[in-house]
């Protein structure tokens, strides 16, 4: 879209006024926005985002970031904006992702830092005036399995006790969500949103589309990654350490302790049918194929974990023998 650029670089070069300034891509995501690095004169880093405004809305980041700065979340801070025109000028949090940085030294580390920064957000971010994160949505984002990745993407057509297990299973992982207390919700709290940051780590983006929802939901989203894996004993552990710390910081109670592990799990698939679906749409509708390979790594999640659940069981079973089975022919490498 080299006309969006050309007005970037006006409203920047307005804003900078004799201040000469290089503009360079800092990342894509998963949406229409973009970012750009800034580069200026003295060194200095910025970043511009770009939301098209016919595509993306900023004011849910301008409000979340309002709401998370003053609790010492190392969120951007919004230096210059233009909401009818779709820009933000922002602070740079650098270019050292969770993501790349994420080892055997590292990871309790950083593991211990993000999860201590998403006991804050759960405790103090008031998620009363956020949409909440209710049936209707949760639904919505698992059809997103059965219509891009099952459907579109794999073309397998489903007889009629498949897709009444489908249903059946998303109203059980519905109901597990919506049972558990509703909190702050980031919503994509994993390791290609976390940087690694010198001073108040972690540093954390996008975070604009947060609701009202299940406390287990970006617990899960960081502790079983699509992007990284750890083997389930330590995750279990590290979940575990988060009860203990949500106890402590009041935003869950003892009485909670015998369903926690089942809300994570149940919470984990349906995360991961919403993901593998949003990564094969990013792949069909917008031409995106770097996200492909993630797919195995995320419905494997639900496979080893469906068969401890009586109401996920033969979701299991159906990825295992219908859905993986497909993968390697339709992704690649």
């Amino acid at each position: 879209m080299p006309e969006r650029l050309a007005e970037l670089n006006e409203w920047l070069a307005s804003h900078f006024g004799e201040t000469n300034f290089t503009l360079e891509p800092a990342s894509g995501d998963a949406s229409f926005r973009r970012y750009f690095r800034i580069s200026l004169e003295d060194g200095q880093t910025l970043i511009a985002m770009d939301a098209p405004p016919d595509k993306e809305d900023c004011r849910p980041f301008i409000e979340i970031a309002g709401r998370l700065r003053p609790l010492g979340i190392h969120v951007p801070e919004i230096l210059a904006q233009s909401r009818g025109r779709g820009f933000l000028l922002l602070s740079d949090l650098g270019e050292r992702l969770y993501l790349d940085h994420l080892d055997e030294t590292s990871v309790d580390r950083l593991y211990g830092d993000a999860l201590g920064a998403l006991a804050a957000m759960q405790a103090c971010a008031n998620a009363e005036a956020l949409p909440a994160y209710d049936h209707a949505l949760l639904w919505k984002e698992m059809e997103l399995f059965r219509h891009w990745l099952v459907g579109e993407h794999l073309g397998l057509d489903l007889d009629a006790a498949e897709r009444e297990m489908l249903d059946e299973t998303f109203e059980a992982l519905i109901a597990n969500a919506q049972h558990q207390p509703q909190v702050f919700v980031h919503r994509d709290y994993h390791s290609r949103n976390l940087m690694v940051s010198d001073g108040r780590n972690p540093g954390v983006l996008d975070f604009q589309d947060a609701v009202a929802g299940p406390v287990t939901y970006d617990l899960v989203s960081l502790l079983r990654d699509c992007y990284i894996r750890w083997p389930r004993q330590r995750v279990a552990e590290w979940a575990k350490g988060y009860f203990h710390l949500a106890l402590h910081t009041g935003i869950l109670r003892q009485e909670h302790e015998r369903e926690f592990p089942r809300w994570f799990d149940l919470m984990g698939m349906q995360r991961h049918l919403k993901a593998a679906g949003i990564f094969a749409r990013l792949f069909l509708r917008d031409g995106k194929d770097g996200y492909l390979k993630e797919i195995p790594r995320t419905l494997e999640y639900i496979v080893e974990v469906a068969p401890d659940y009586p109401e996920t069981e033969r979701l299991g079973e159906f990825i295992a023998k219908r859905v993986l089975p497909e993968l390697p022919k339709n992704t690649p490498a």
